[in-house]
């Protein structure tokens, strides 16, 4: 959504590095691609005119001036007034002192009210409350009948005692003129059905138009005033661009509402409604709403977002979502292993897949990384169905082949590669990535540091790094590299390359007879992998 934004104001932002002192023209120069990346962005031009006269007025006082660097500074205060413009703190669902506690949602026909409502749903059903779905919905065709699917999506119940337009007519053509039931009953009915079964949470999902009108207005305000909600949620596209200010207000006026969410936040549109809803109407930006899912919402924090928008990165949001994805059972073990030096098996690859799965669209979490700005044709090139077909040849392995990778010959690959529906290349490939992330796992494990990467924590990655090749061929084990330099000097460079395999996992029987050579000829009787079946 941000990155055409992340994209100027970070490129704005390397004219001033290195710079040991800022003049007046090259903050005005700054504050100008600024202004004209927020402009270009749809942000509201009141909400431009004052968010660059405030960084104009820190960046030219003592602030900058005094700093050692002048550079970082300026970004520190974009930083600070971009908080400031998304809302400053982040605003929580506020929970009635006595249950029920009632949620209202607002907005335009197509804006994702009713696909919200049921991430609402699931996000508070994850966090231990009862919710129950409201269908006063009664004017779109078939919307309570998308509520009830969305809260069956989500796993929690839906309250629908009107079916409303599910004849699909055309609401333009027939609105004020044709009922299909009281929107206003129901929700009061919703209100009090959730009071008798002991739901602790309400969400009324509400109809929209295409447009803003008095009939929509009324409607909304009525509903308001029947059931005294807690929360008024204004779901909002993030999309629509310049024209959700004059939304904004108009909905603000009519329904009052406490809180804004941001929905298709995962589109690619410019984003400007994001920075400027907030501001206008003084109301906070409560939750973003990010893809397709139930699963697909994110509680709005200013500071992160902001740090987004200037492509620092998101790192809390991501721990947050590692922490819901990875079973702490799992997590457990997996350090158990690591250090008791177990090898990394297929099955624990599997687990650790399915879990980066359950964390949401991969290219949204490695945007959420510092610097990710210049890697975006990468990010965009990435295809996730990659994983889909790499957990396939995995599953069409055998437990066997599962935790001893190494004894998956020709034939396995070959039938591995027909169970997965890829081709043996793409098998082999697989296997040796995965020898590779085994060897990286084991020279962790020793304190060398992630290969190709000095300065690593434990030992100094980079001197490690250049003694490897001296190693080449030698064992771990000190008392084998003993054995090994004792041998007779015509066989110590076969002993080395052989011993090479036991450095990488292979059995100890297969290295106590490395040393033993075959009659000439005799390799013919034995079959590729034929010993290992």
């Amino acid at each position: 959504m941000f990155n055409s934004l992340s994209d100027r104001l970070t490129s704005t932002f390397k004219n001033l590095r290195g710079k040991g002192r800022l003049s007046e023209s090259d903050i005005n120069a700054t504050i100008r691609d600024i202004r004209l990346a927020l402009i270009d962005a749809d942000v509201a031009t009141p909400v431009v005119r004052e968010f660059t006269g405030r960084i104009r007025e820190r960046a030219l006082g003592a602030e900058v001036s005094a700093a050692l660097n002048p550079g970082q500074q300026v970004v520190k205060i974009v930083n600070e007034e971009l908080v400031e413009v998304l809302g400053g703190k982040t605003r929580e669902l506020q929970l009635a002192k006595r249950p029920p506690t009632v949620i209202m949602l607002a907005g335009l026909q197509g804006s994702g009210k009713t696909t919200f409502a049921g991430k609402l749903a699931r996000h508070l059903r994850d966090k231990g409350h009862f919710p129950v779905l409201v269908a006063a919905d009664l004017q779109r065709p078939n919307a309570v009948t998308q509520l009830e699917v969305v809260a069956e999506r989500a796993g929690v119940p839906c309250f629908a005692p009107e079916r409303g337009n599910e004849g699909g007519h055309d609401t333009a053509s027939t609105e004020g003129t044709q009922s299909y039931g009281d929107p206003v009953w129901v929700a009061q009915a919703g209100v009090g059905q959730a009071k008798v079964r002991q739901y602790d949470v309400v969400i009324v999902d509400t109809a929209g138009r295409l447009a803003v009108d008095e009939n929509l207005m009324q409607q909304a305000a009525d509903i308001r005033a029947a059931i005294q909600p807690d929360e008024v949620l204004f779901v909002i596209d993030a999309m629509i661009g310049q024209a959700a200010i004059e939304t904004a207000l108009a909905f603000q006026k009519g329904v009052d509402f406490t809180g804004v969410v941001l929905s298709k936040l995962d589109g690619d549109a410019r984003g400007g409604a994001a920075l400027s809803v907030s501001s206008v109407t003084g109301r906070p930006i409560m939750y973003s709403s990010i893809g397709e899912q139930t699963k697909d919402i994110e509680v709005f924090h200013p500071d992160r977002m902001a740090s987004r928008i200037l492509d620092m990165g998101d790192v809390l949001t991501l721990i947050e979502q590692a922490e819901k994805a990875f079973d702490r059972d799992q997590a457990a073990a997996m350090a158990r292993k690591f250090m008791d030096e177990e090898d990394f098996t297929f099955e624990d690859f599997l687990q650790q897949m399915q879990a980066i799965k359950k964390m949401g669209n991969l290219k949204a979490l490695m945007g959420m990384m510092p610097g990710m700005a210049g890697m975006k044709e990468q990010l965009n090139a990435l295809d996730e169905k990659e994983f889909d077909r790499v957990e396939a040849m995995v599953r069409s392995m055998t437990p066997f082949e599962r935790t001893h990778p190494k004894q998956i010959n020709g034939s396995r690959r070959a039938r591995i590669a027909g169970g997965a529906g890829t081709t043996v290349s793409e098998v082999n490939q697989l296997l040796e990535r995965f020898g590779q992330a085994q060897k990286m796992m084991r020279q962790m494990r020793r304190g060398g540091g992630m290969p190709g990467m000095p300065g690593m924590p434990g030992g100094g990655g980079g001197k490690r790094a250049k003694q490897q090749p001296k190693k080449k061929g030698k064992s771990g084990n000190p008392a084998k590299r003993a054995q090994q330099e004792q041998a007779a000097a015509s066989k110590a460079s076969d002993a080395r390359d052989k011993a090479m395999g036991n450095a990488f996992g292979q059995q100890e029987e297969e290295q106590d007879f490395s040393n033993l050579k075959l009659p000439k000829g005799f390799e013919k009787f034995l079959g590729p992998g034929a010993d290992k079946d």
